[in-house]
């Protein structure tokens, strides 16, 4: 647990969680609305399907957007050997504020709540960047 990858490893398989929650919720929700899979062609297209259904891949996109930076500046950290303490904190409350912001989008989709998670996500990855970046000097 006192690897920088570890937390890398968890928000894959948080993220492949989501997309199983995802599938299991869309594609009864297409059927009971008569879609096919061919009338998913493009998002917009299941903009018909409840909020409800919406909102978990909503999140699932989001899993797949900002936290690619979260991946390369682990990997980074990794390959760089700067590993230590504070970055593993970093790491490890990126991972959380994310799992946090999938359970407020999925569950109630409470806006101002998700907004202040993915600022304080945001923060943790500005400071860490920042940090990795003076240490090169």
């Amino acid at each position: 647990m006192d690897s920088i990858l570890t937390p890398v490893l968890l928000l894959v398989v948080w993220s492949l969680l989501v997309l199983g929650v995802m599938a299991l919720t869309r594609f009864p929700a297409m059927s009971r609305m008569g879609l096919r899979l061919n009338d998913a062609r493009h998002t917009a297209d299941l903009s018909v399907l409840p909020s409800s259904v919406r909102q978990i891949s909503d999140n699932y996109n989001h899993l797949m957007e900002q936290p690619t930076l979260f991946y390369a500046l682990a990997l980074y950290t990794y390959l760089a050997g700067h590993g230590d303490s504070v970055s593993l904190a970093f790491a490890w409350a990126y991972l959380g504020l994310r799992v946090v912001h999938s359970l407020v989008q999925i569950i109630g989709n409470y806006v101002p709540a998700r907004f202040v998670i993915f600022t304080l996500g945001t923060t943790v990855l500005a400071l860490w960047s920042l940090r990795e970046v003076i240490g090169l000097f």
